[in-house]
């Protein structure tokens, strides 16, 4: 019986440590996994730099527009129609001339430290995992992936503290089938704002926007004092329950209150 009552225990201990392990990576399990042979950062660009995309599988509809290409953005965005090195972001809607998605539009600089690592893929096990967060955030349409791709900046900063301590991590991870569309913007750690960054009057907006803004959503908190720091909203909040992550439908195909992911 003291046999048997100490393999209970040892049992009991082993899967209390899996539930803290469980517990302690759970915040970071909302990313999905950084390829660093993809990195446009390589040789540390000066902020305001774009990279251009030719979309592998061009099925993925944001709103009408169907796209072969895409940007990547230094400032926290993407866009479709051509590049874009804004840095002082807008308040949603712009009723502009551009589609863009915002996971965080400021004033980035990532020369001293960070990088932006971006990937896609037409097949793999990455394709299996956002299908299976998908499905879990909008259960009715039986969605099964073809196409992700994943935009993530990594540990940056804000202009002009490149260097220092206060690093910023982010990302936009699109995918379709060719007929639903969806984006998942992840959070993970949001610096706060030094006096020399308040100085230079930053905003930060998360979201996204349409031409013409027929379509657009503005993540709570943005353009405010909430939006960064450790209590930063885009962090702690969610709209699908999973802190630090925000999930939107975007295809034109959407309806009423599920083109916000609500």
């Amino acid at each position: 019986k003291e046999l048997m009552m100490h393999l209970i225990i040892c049992q009991l201990h082993f899967y209390k440590s899996l539930v803290f392990s469980f517990q302690l990576l759970s915040p970071s399990r909302k990313f999905y996994p950084l390829t660093k042979g993809n990195s446009n950062d390589p040789s540390k660009p000066s902020a305001g730099t774009t990279v251009k995309i030719k979309v592998n599988r061009p099925e993925f509809i944001f709103s009408t527009i169907v796209t072969p290409n895409l940007w990547v953005n230094d400032n926290g965005h993407l866009t479709f129609d051509y590049p874009w090195s804004s840095y002082s972001s807008q308040q949603f809607p712009l009723y502009g001339t551009r589609d863009v998605i915002a996971p965080f539009w400021t004033d980035l600089d990532n020369r001293g430290n960070g990088d932006i690592y971006y990937v896609q893929y037409t097949s793999g096990s990455l394709l299996q995992r956002v299908t299976q967060d998908i499905n879990t955030y909008f259960p009715a349409l039986n969605f099964q992936a073809n196409w992700i791709f994943i935009a993530t900046w990594h540990e940056v900063a804000y202009y002009p503290t490149s260097g220092t301590v206060k690093q910023t991590t982010f990302q936009a991870v699109l995918t379709t089938n060719g007929q639903y569309s969806f984006v998942l913007m992840n959070y993970g750690s949001i610096a706060s704002t030094s006096r020399s960054v308040q100085l230079c009057t930053f905003n930060f907006q998360a979201g996204y926007d349409t031409i013409n803004s027929p379509h657009h959503f503005t993540i709570p908190g943005s353009l405010s004092s909430q939006a960064t720091g450790p209590n930063s909203v885009f962090r702690l909040g969610s709209n699908v329950n999973v802190p630090g992550r925000w999930a939107f439908r975007v295809d034109h195909g959407s309806i009423g209150c599920n083109f916000s992911g609500k």
